[in-house]
C-alpha cells in the first residue's frame, strides 16, 4: 500500500513539474521581464495593444467593444508613411493620434463609427508622415488637450 502510494505522490510531481515548465515557458520564463508597452503624452500615461503585423493592423480595434479609459492600441511601421485609417467594423467612436518619432502631427478627434455596414466608412490620414498612429477613446485628446507638436514618450514599446 505505501509503495502505491509512493508511485501516486511521484506521479503528482511529475506532472506539477510538467505544467509548471510549459507555463514558464509560455510565459518567457519565470518572473518575466516583458512588461506592458506605455505611452505617455502630456503626463497622462495610456497602456498599449501593439499591432504591428498585417493582420493585427486590419483588425485593429475592430472587435472591441469597449476601451478602458487609460488604455489605447498603436500601430507601428517600419517608416515614416501616409498611412490611412478608417472605422469599418468599428462599434465605439475614437481619436486617431499621429506620430512620427516621439511628435504627434495629425489627430482626428472622435472619428464615428459607420451608422450602418451600409454606409461607407470615412478615410482618416496624416497630415505628414507619421510611423505610428494611436487609437484611444473618443473625447480623450480633447479633454487631455494633445495637440499637434506635442511630444510623445514610450516604454516597453519593441518598435
Amino acid at each position: 500500500m505505501k509503495k502505491v502510494l509512493l508511485v501516486f505522490v511521484l506521479l503528482l510531481v511529475v506532472v506539477a513539474g510538467v505544467l509548471f515548465v510549459q507555463n514558464y515557458l509560455k510565459i518567457g520564463g519565470f518572473l518575466s521581464l516583458q512588461k506592458t508597452p506605455t505611452i505617455t503624452i502630456n503626463n497622462h500615461t495610456f497602456e498599449l495593444s501593439v499591432a504591428d503585423s498585417q493582420k493585427e493592423r486590419e483588425v485593429g480595434l475592430s472587435e472591441t467593444r469597449s476601451l478602458p479609459e487609460r488604455q489605447g492600441m498603436i500601430f507601428t511601421f517600419g517608416k515614416p508613411d501616409y498611412y490611412s485609417f478608417w472605422m469599418k467594423n468599428m462599434t465605439i467612436p475614437i481619436d486617431i493620434i499621429y506620430i512620427n518619432d516621439q511628435k504627434i502631427v495629425t489627430i482626428h478627434k472622435n472619428a464615428q463609427p459607420p451608422a450602418s455596414q451600409l454606409e461607407s466608412p470615412i478615410i482618416y490620414g496624416p497630415t505628414q508622415p507619421s510611423d505610428k498612429v494611436l487609437e484611444i477613446n473618443a473625447g480623450l485628446a480633447r479633454a487631455y488637450d494633445f495637440k499637434k507638436g506635442d511630444m510623445v514618450k514610450y516604454e516597453n514599446l519593441s518598435n
